[in-house]
């Protein structure tokens, strides 16, 4: 086989090949095969068709295309392979040439990476916000540890945020009584926002034994913008108790002895929240502070557009919605080149380990054991993109370690000391 490779913009090549007919037999015999398994000839069982009666039956032609469509795509693999070429997409092929007995030639023309010299991403300055103040949330994490040792005790008052009230609800929709919105006997704490929208004010200062009624449209599911009738009855007002915080509590909350050594550890806690919060919108400087690198370097507009195309060929979207997804794809395609040209020169892989973390976080998004998940995955051809996406996520990782963080009073930010090899979510 003879290949040639020609350079038609930085961002797109023509790949001509040349494929002796002689090494086309291997996709004429699973021609012949595919077909023969396909066709019904009397005297013949099915699959065990001579290829001379095929040739009589369908045509040569037809076999010849049958082949060269299972040929085309292992030599145009075999043409760029080890060519450091990084194509985009799929490629236009056409068949320029097919003569029986002598050759295939066809060439195929693909987007590719553009070649460019990888900027300096080592100890980029990266500014980040000030975190916030501990305070509010230590004493918010003390409470809800509370919260987890408190008892309900039924009080004739109307109910106010926090009580817990038991609920009857009948869901209609049209006069017709909806399943999914209906149950008896419900515990629910006001102000938890758990309900449908609009619960929390309809049940704040209602006693027990009274009813409410709420009219909402669900954003979701099967009755997705249609809207429900919901009758609820409070058959009980609760409030919660909460344990008195002091040593005892503390000692039957948690390892420690004493509330003051408690109330350090949830500072500590929320000291390192806040860093990882510090770490997250470091990573989205660093990517922005990458594609601002990449804006000289040209993308490959034929791709762009094909996404666009394919995104918006169902007709929705205004022009402020077209130009913000055109300008979002640009920044998505630079981030990924600049992240993959990083990830190859400081030899990033992706180790099963890291696969099979990233299979069981985002499994539990679909509800989906990680094995099903991960088999579907496979079955679709999306675990190579998978592996990209982690490879990426590291490279992007290694650049925020090694960047110079600072935040808005220009306060060193110790991202290194919590950063892990973040796992990207599923697209």
């Amino acid at each position: 086989m003879k290949s040639t490779i020609e350079n038609l913009t930085p961002t797109r090549i023509k790949v001509q090949v040349e494929v002796p007919f002689s090494e086309l037999k291997p996709s004429l015999d699973a021609a012949y095969q595919k077909i023969a398994s396909q066709i019904n000839v009397p005297g013949f069982r099915k699959g065990k068709v001579p290829s001379q009666v095929i040739d009589q039956r369908v045509g040569r032609p037809a076999v010849l295309q049958e082949a060269v469509n299972e040929a085309i795509p292992k030599a145009y693999a075999e043409a760029i392979k080890n060519k450091k070429i990084y194509p985009i997409g799929r490629p236009s092929v056409e068949v320029t040439e097919l003569k029986e007995n002598e050759e295939l030639k066809f060439s195929a023309e693909v987007d590719v990476r553009p070649e460019f010299e990888t900027p300096k991403y080592k100890g980029l300055k990266l500014k980040v916000e000030k975190a916030r103040e501990l305070g509010e949330d230590v004493k918010k994490q003390l409470e809800d540890l509370q919260a987890r040792f408190s008892t309900l005790s039924s009080v004739e008052r109307a109910s106010q945020d926090k009580d817990v009230v038991i609920l009857d609800i009948t869901g209609t929709k049209d006069g017709e009584q909806v399943n999914q919105y209906s149950g008896q006997g419900l515990a629910y704490t006001i102000g938890s926002n758990g309900l449908v929208p609009g619960a929390d004010g309809v049940l704040t200062g209602v006693k027990a034994e009274q009813s409410v009624k709420l009219d909402f449209s669900p954003e979701d599911g099967p009755f997705k913008g249609l809207e429900i009738s919901l009758d609820i009855t409070v058959k009980a007002v609760n409030e919660k108790i909460l344990p008195k915080a002091d040593d005892d509590f503390a000692k039957m909350a948690s390892e420690f002895d004493t509330l003051a050594e408690l109330k350090k550890d949830l500072e500590e806690k929320v000291k390192q929240s806040r860093i990882v919060e510090q770490t997250y919108m470091a990573r989205d400087k660093a990517s922005e502070a990458l594609i601002e690198l990449m804006a000289k370097v040209p993308l490959p507009e034929n791709a762009i557009d094909l996404e666009f195309e394919e995104h918006f060929k169902d007709g929705h979207g205004d022009d402020a919605h077209k130009e913000e997804f055109k300008s979002g794809s640009r920044k998505s395609m630079q981030a990924q080149f600049v992240l993959d040209k990083i990830a190859e020169e400081e030899n990033i892989g992706v180790s099963d380990a890291d696969l099979s973390e990233w299979i069981s976080q985002n499994a539990l998004k679909y509800q989906m054991p990680p094995q099903t998940f991960a088999d579907a995955l496979v079955r679709s051809g999306e675990i190579t993109l998978v592996m990209g996406e982690i490879r990426r996520s590291k490279a992007l990782t290694l650049v925020v370690k090694e960047a110079d963080v600072t935040d808005g009073d220009g306060k060193k930010v110790d991202v290194a000391s919590v950063l892990k090899e973040f796992v990207p979510e599923a697209e």
